[in-house]
């Protein structure tokens, strides 16, 4: 969740003062978000993250100067099952009863700490947070221990892996808009490139890191792990060869090169040439050309068309209308 980082970066920042969270732990029926959403409230009225799609905010931030104020955490039920409900159902169409809770955080929490470490070694952590008095008569959010159990009554346990990584191997003009998308969803993007001049701060701002080097050691430069998403984009057949060549060998989580099928058929048939073993798995889960049928023209169009297949084979999906979707949106 892209919220979620700049959340924990402001609880963690130099004379952070009290906030207070709000986290969204239970859901029955339809919602706009998930159980782990969360809104972090400020003193002076500042918020991150979000809850809803916009219509519970005002409330939650309501709600959350009175636990700003007292100190005392707070569960609130927000039910909009009822077509009649003139509250919450006029216009929401969300059909679902959402609980939501607000505890009072004090700067740099320890599981805020270690959240920032795991991100940053791309580990996952197990967050527990108690929305009613358990045995110990504790609220609020902590790390997981190992006995803790799901308990919707009273605990919810958050798994939050890291955010999903993005290489771009190429760093041309198109390579752009990709990674500005792929920041807007939170997720941590790597530029690289054979050509130092391309793959820069100046040209790449919201990357998170930039790796240059010959294209035959490009990849083991990066060192993309097995939850890796990786394109290929250089626009050189002579780089595109190797960088794919040791890109296939990786167990990633997404492979996708840029290009005409034609000109996919071509790389693959010379890595075959060239004695390397190109297995029916191997080409099988290789999209080539990358992206879904948008239509789309423009690089920012492509860029969308690239980002939104990843998703869809993050998520499992078959990239399908909504409205073709016979079971829920949200398993």
């Amino acid at each position: 969740m892209k919220e979620l980082p700049a959340i924990v970066a402001a609880m963690l920042a130099p004379a952070a003062p009290p906030a207070v969270l709000a986290t969204l732990v239970r859901v029955e029926g339809s919602s706009y978000r998930r159980p782990g959403a969360r809104l972090l409230v400020r003193p002076e009225g500042i918020r991150l993250g979000s809850i809803s799609g916009g219509c519970l905010e005002e409330d939650v931030m309501a709600r959350a100067a009175q636990v700003q104020a007292s100190g005392q955490p707070d569960t609130v039920v927000y039910d909009t099952t009822t077509e009649n409900d003139l509250v919450w159902g006029v216009g929401l169409g969300c059909h679902g009863v959402v609980r939501v809770l607000l505890e009072k955080v004090e700067p740099s929490p320890p599981w805020a700490a270690a959240l920032a470490r795991n991100f940053k070694q791309r580990r996952t952590t197990s967050l527990a947070v108690t929305h009613s008095v358990d045995d110990r008569g504790t609220w609020g959010t902590r790390l997981a221990a190992p006995g803790d159990c799901a308990d919707p009554e009273r605990r919810f346990l958050d798994t939050i892996a890291p955010p999903v990584a993005l290489t771009i191997f190429g760093a041309g003009d198109d390579a752009q808009p990709l990674a500005r998308l792929a920041h807007e969803l939170g997720w941590h993007v790597t530029i690289a490139d054979p050509r130092a001049a391309f793959a820069t701060a100046e040209r790449f701002p919201l990357a998170q890191a930039r790796v240059t080097g010959a294209a035959e050691t490009l990849v083991a430069n990066v060192e993309p792990g097995p939850d890796t998403l990786a394109v290929v984009m250089t626009h050189h057949y002579v780089h595109d060869v190797p960088i794919l060549r040791d890109l296939l060998a990786r167990p990633l989580a997404y492979l996708g090169l840029l290009g005409p099928k034609k000109r996919a058929g071509k790389i693959l048939a010379d890595l075959a040439g060239a004695g390397r073993t190109i297995t029916p798995e191997q080409q099988a889960r290789l999209p080539a050309p990358v992206g879904l049928d948008l239509g789309a023209d423009s690089p920012e169009q492509v860029a969308l068309a690239m980002l939104a297949e990843m998703q869809s084979v993050l998520a499992g999906r078959d990239a399908r209308p909504l409205r073709d979707r016979a079971r829920p949106i949200h398993e």
